[in-house]
């Protein structure tokens, strides 16, 4: 393979002429800067420059051999030809990365989501924590969540036999030994290398379902699974070349993902404030013509992720669409738009054959943001949702060093919570889990009095 000077690299260093180094490696990524999902201004700002610290704080080595043709290597870095101050910055980050998980409590110490989530502020860099942690603008939606959690109140029953406690459902037909999924996330290296790899096994092991980001080094999460028949689902974000996107969803099924969540919730990327890596950029937004050819590519259960009002819901059901879930994107893309589980209220009231048990087999309601105890996710299933997905707890499960270990552990605490407050409750199986066990009155009182259907 031909070998460059960094001198060399250094003069490709404009938007239209724009080389990378990037694990030793020197990538002329000129013309994937329009198409980068955060937008070309984060690539350029490491034009004709070694981009591996940042790079690999965010992805996995596998994913630009992956992305990019063959033909835009065009070589190596020679040996110590890079300049001084970038080698020893790589030096200086990889040494700190190994000394730093000495000073975090032992993981048998942490006992809840909030507990990871004290570790998670200490362990990140700033850039980390600001993109797990930060939403949209002011950040109301991120935040509204939790109050409406606290609005809903069970009305637990009595004189009831209430063990043994069975958590388990089908999610898509797939069995599940709890009502929750982990969803997907962007940048898990952030957090732990290989993040989406690890997230894979410590699902598999506890018996859960995974939905791995469009981001991820694909072969090597399946590498990953506990046993073949380990189900993974897929998210994935169309992009202006409806041929790139089809190929990727001829590769997954051919790995064997079990199902294909599709974003519909971020025709662009919102305004993070405390995150400066998401740039105002367009990125590709989702019609009903989109849905046809998504749906005629591949016979896997299509879910969409993202949907915010019963109205869209109703819709997705029209269209023959297997799934949706009611997301707002975690607070990250449209500020002050309605939580999740006021959009679980408005199928419930005006629309609440999508919530039949009868139409599970062919239709299933999930829902995500802001779960973080067991008892958030059993008032979502009270009121009708399938299944809940978890997102930035398992980010934060598996810093510091804890990994799989982790998000193992946060596994078997919302198992623990969720067996615990359905016995309380007086449930021993997800389908005694009804809206009766619930007072969502006060929650409900927040509810559009605009709908039309």
């Amino acid at each position: 393979m031909t070998e460059f000077d960094g001198t060399e690299v250094a003069k490709h260093n404009t938007n239209e002429d724009c080389w990378v180094v990037i694990n030793g490696k020197i990538w002329d990524v000129s013309e994937f800067l329009r198409d980068h999902p955060g937008g070309a201004s984060v690539i350029a700002a490491y034009s004709g420059r070694d981009a591996t610290d940042a790079y690999n704080e965010i992805h996995d080595p596998e994913l630009v051999i992956a992305t990019l043709p063959a033909a835009k290597c065009l070589g190596e870095i020679r040996s110590g030809t890079l300049p001084e101050s970038q080698q020893k910055l790589a030096a200086l980050s990889t040494t700190a990365a190994v000394s730093a998980i000495a000073q975090y409590p032992p993981l048998w110490s942490v006992v809840n989501v909030a507990g990871f989530e004290k570790v998670a502020k200490r362990y990140l860099s700033p850039t980390g924590w600001a993109y797990y942690a930060g939403g949209a603008e002011d950040e109301v939606s991120l935040m509204d969540t939790g109050r409406l959690f606290r609005m809903i109140t069970f009305r637990p029953r009595i004189l009831r036999r209430v063990e043994p406690v069975s958590t388990a459902v089908k999610i898509l037909g797939f069995p599940s030994s709890l009502p929750i999924y982990i969803s997907p996330t962007g940048s898990g290296r952030y957090a732990y290398p290989n993040a989406e790899s690890v997230l894979a096994r410590a699902a598999g092991k506890e018996g859960v379902v995974y939905c791995m980001p469009t981001t991820a080094a694909h072969e090597s999460v399946f590498e990953a699974r506990s046993s073949p028949d380990q189900p993974l689902f897929f998210q994935l974000y169309t992009t202006r070349k409806q041929t790139k996107a089809l190929a990727m969803i001829k590769k997954l099924k051919a790995l064997g993902a079990g199902a294909l969540f599709l974003t519909v919730d971020s025709p662009v990327l919102s305004r993070r404030e405390r995150d400066e890596q998401a740039k105002v950029t367009e990125t590709p937004g989702v019609s009903s013509g989109d849905l046809k050819w998504i749906q005629q590519a591949t016979s896997m259960p299509l879910i969409l992720k993202g949907v915010q009002t019963v109205e869209d819901a109703v819709l997705a059901y029209d269209h023959g669409i297997q799934g949706i879930v009611l997301s707002n994107h975690g607070g990250r893309s449209l500020d002050t738009a309605q939580a999740p589980i006021i959009t679980l209220l408005e199928i419930r009231k005006h629309a609440p054959h999508l919530l039949a048990a009868g139409i599970r087999d062919k239709f299933q309601v999930f829902i995500d943001g802001g779960f973080r105890r067991g008892t958030d996710v059993l008032k979502a299933l009270a009121l009708g949702a399938s299944a809940v997905g978890i997102g930035r707890p398992f980010l934060y499960s598996m810093t510091a060093g804890y990994g799989e270990a982790g998000a193992v552990r946060l596994l078997q605490m919302f198992r623990a919570e969720i067996e615990t407050n359905m016995a309380l409750a007086g449930a021993t199986a997800i389908e005694e889990l009804v809206p009766e066990m619930v007072n969502s009155e006060r929650a409900e009182s927040e509810m559009s009095r605009r709908i039309k259907l």
